[in-house]
């Protein structure tokens, strides 16, 4: 009898110790890219994000140390509720370790949630809303590429600055357009500026004449758009129809991007101040990368912020796994390796991630040049002024995220 039970712990002590080992050494890896494939953010993320999912996995180096790496993508419509239902499914029967872009603050927010909930992973690259790292933070996400608070600190304050100190707010009437707009008038406000009213417009509107003749009505100098994607080259398209830059106000793009002004086209958007953390031209390692991406894409367009924030954020999580060796399925334990590490990678440069998630890197401000100024296709921006990662961002002393230490 003895022999036999000893015979029966030693079996299970192999049992365990080879569940442990396989456990331990696990390189399998699911990206999810969860993102807007169809409707007004589709051309900042969709097809392209994947693109920048997979030419990550490539440049990784992993699948000669043994790694396999799977990436999926699939639309959530803009819709926090259909995003939630995918991106169950994704963990519990697809086994997803990580989400990427998810476009949307509201969708992101949603995802948040479960991806803690679940000890999954998120890297938001596409939605802005500064509550990600603040009031929402959670120990399972990390938020790359921007957010409403850099938004507002630079291009709100360089505006002020500049002698704009009366504002009129446009806003998409959801998660993301009432964080920019908090987090603008704040700094409008602080800067000796003053908000003198604003008004909200359903997300995806085709029509902004009635929005618009209150904003000229307001006489503000200044007329934020607190939206994105085709919400903005709407606006501005239908601004420059009613005159309202001729009329001595100026439109400011809290968040454009440059397929928005790619989509306008120069004579259109020249003049436009915004603030953006990657540019295709801005140096040699971002010319490099982008010269690769638009040869593989569809459209054969230079790669937006968000789809390069896919990219990088990959590069840093795969280094992270890298470095632990094997099992990426503890959510908050590779996001704790992530945070351990400095990141570095020819799209961002060097940075880091805070306590809070935050990634932290320089903020570009921009002005889309004249017709005349431009050399050639895609090249729209001059650089205006440059704000350095550790100010560009939400302090630490500030912050209301449960993982920062007061």
């Amino acid at each position: 009898m003895k022999l036999k039970i000893s015979a029966l712990f030693l079996g299970s002590a192999l049992a365990l110790a080879a569940t442990t080992g396989a456990f331990a050494q696990d390189k399998t890896i699911k990206i999810g890219v969860l993102t807007d494939m169809s409707g007004l953010y589709s051309d900042l993320g969709g097809a392209g994000s994947t693109l920048a999912a997979q030419m990550a996995v490539e440049d990784s180096g992993l699948a000669a140390k043994g790694w396999k790496v799977e990436v999926i993508s699939a639309d959530h419509q803009n819709k926090p509720d259909v995003a939630t239902n995918i991106a169950r499914q994704w963990i519990d029967v697809e086994k997803v370790d990580i989400f990427m872009d998810v476009l949307n603050s509201g969708v992101a927010l949603a995802v948040n949630n479960l991806v803690r909930e679940k000890n999954s992973i998120l890297i938001d690259t596409g939605a802005a809303t500064s509550d990600l790292t603040n009031a929402q933070c959670s120990p399972n996400t990390i938020h790359w590429v921007y957010d409403t608070y850099m938004l507002a600190n630079s291009t709100g304050r360089a505006l002020v600055k500049a002698g704009g100190d009366t504002w009129f707010f446009l806003t998409a009437d959801y998660a993301f357009g009432a964080a920019l707009e908090r987090d603008t008038t704040a700094v409008v406000v602080k800067s000796g500026g003053k908000v003198i009213g604003s008004v909200k417009h359903p997300l995806n509107s085709s029509d902004f004449s009635s929005f618009l003749l209150q904003a000229q009505a307001s006489k503000a100098k200044i007329i934020g758009m607190a939206n994105a994607g085709g919400d903005t080259t709407n606006t501005i398209k239908q601004a420059s129809e009613f005159g309202i830059v001729a009329g001595g106000q100026k439109l400011a793009g809290l968040l454009l991007f440059i397929t928005d002004v790619h989509s306008l086209g120069l004579k259109v958007a020249q003049g436009l101040n915004f603030t953006e953390t990657f540019y295709w031209d801005l140096n040699d390692g971002t010319r490099a990368f982008s010269k690769r991406f638009s040869e593989r894409a569809k459209n054969k367009a230079e790669p937006s912020m968000v789809q390069a924030g896919v990219y990088s954020g990959l590069i840093h999580y795969f280094k992270a796994l890298d470095a632990m060796g094997g099992n990426p399925h503890d959510g908050a334990k590779v996001v704790a390796k992530m945070k351990e590490m400095p990141t570095d990678d020819p799209l961002f440069g060097k940075g880091s991630i805070r306590v809070d998630g935050r990634k932290i890197h320089p903020a570009y401000l921009f002005e889309v040049k004249k017709p005349e100024e431009s050399k050639g296709p895609w090249d729209y921006y001059k650089l205006v002024g440059t704000t350095p990662g550790d100010q560009a961002f939400r302090p630490l002393s500030e912050s209301a995220c449960p993982l920062v230490k007061k």
